[in-house]
């Protein structure tokens, strides 16, 4: 498959209009895709943002003519109805036919307990919710009079209207080889983090991934593949340290994380370990290193990588990177 290099719009980090116009200088600066991530509350509280996902693809699709858009990863299941996503999602396509990519994962408590007052569920309902999710949405998107009877969901005689133009992809985010079986059973793709061990992906996620798509008859290697890679790329070595403490809380064990629903309440935890952040980042001065850094990745076969920069100075991280090393990238994978 060919290899297609994206840009992660850190709707954490950026105000709407000016995470926009990032979007916007991606596209002309060569990148393939713009993904941006659905969160209600971002993960420090001191400087932080969160626009709302969906508006912000809205306006998307009009400052971009050319990339893909997609989210990852949104969660349909809690503070949105699956229905609800459907729909969002059919117009969004039809105002960029046949670039849009529905990024679906089963979700983190900050982002759902808080809004809906739930207690937060364990990790076989929220999986069940999603399988749930999936199911109805795309039915949603080319049957008329839907009525759903499942366990978590349930609609009556729905229709959406205005239906996409063609059938929009759904990437399922794995954190685990359950859910990473389950997209390859299923989904038009799958979506990953970098900085979680190499093994994580060679022993555990690929290949459950490729179990899932051949018990389903698919061959996983035509499926597409995609990865967000934390990169901190600068001239200055000491820079580009700094900026990985944007993100310290990346660097937080999953333990110190889980439950959590206060981005105060995160932040103060990150904070005593922010000399820790640059742990979970790719960090590089030169091209060289930093395709070197790049390389396994390619190898274990990710088709779509997705590049996520800590820096403050996105508009120079976007022209460095679009004239330093997508080049490169696209050089080596022929």
């Amino acid at each position: 498959m060919t290899l297609t290099l994206g840009y992660k719009a850190s709707a954490e980090q950026f105000a709407p209009q000016e995470l926009l116009e990032l979007a916007a200088l991606a596209e002309a600066n060569g990148f393939d895709s713009v993904w941006v991530s659905d969160h209600y509350q971002p993960f420090k509280f001191t400087d932080g943002h969160a626009p709302f996902s969906l508006a912000w693809l809205g306006a998307a699709t009009q400052r971009t003519s050319r990339v893909k858009l997609g989210t990852s990863v949104l969660t349909p299941t809690f503070r949105y109805h699956p229905s609800i996503i459907a729909q969002a999602f059919a117009t969004i396509e039809r105002l960029a036919p046949g670039r849009v990519v529905l990024g679906v994962g089963t979700g983190e408590s900050m982002n759902e307990v808080s809004v809906t007052g739930i207690e937060w569920p364990e990790f076989k309902v929220r999986f069940a919710r999603l399988k749930e999710a999936i199911e109805l949405i795309r039915r949603l998107w080319v049957e008329d009079f839907v009525t759903f009877e499942g366990e978590h969901f349930r609609t009556r005689d729905l229709t959406v209207f205005d239906k996409p133009t063609r059938p929009i992809p759904i990437y399922v985010g794995a954190g685990g080889e359950v859910v990473a079986r389950f997209a390859g059973r299923t989904a038009e793709g799958i979506i990953v983090t970098s900085g979680k061990g190499m093994d994580l992906y060679r022993e555990k996620l690929l290949p459950a991934f490729a179990e899932g798509a051949g018990k389903a008859g698919r061959d996983a290697s035509q499926l597409p593949r995609m990865i967000e890679m934390k990169v901190s790329y600068h001239r200055d070595r000491a820079q580009a340290m700094e900026d990985t403490k944007n993100w310290a809380p990346l660097a937080l064990p999953a333990e110190d994380k889980a439950g959590v629903d206060d981005p105060r309440e995160l932040e103060r935890r990150s904070k005593a370990i922010e000399d820790q952040a640059h742990r979970r980042w790719l960090v590089a001065v030169d091209p060289e290193e930093h395709l070197a850094q790049l390389e396994p990745y390619l190898q274990l076969g990710f088709t779509e990588l997705v590049f996520h920069s800590p820096a403050n100075d996105q508009k120079a991280f976007l022209e460095l990177y679009g004239k330093e090393i997508l080049p490169r990238l696209r050089t080596r994978s022929g």
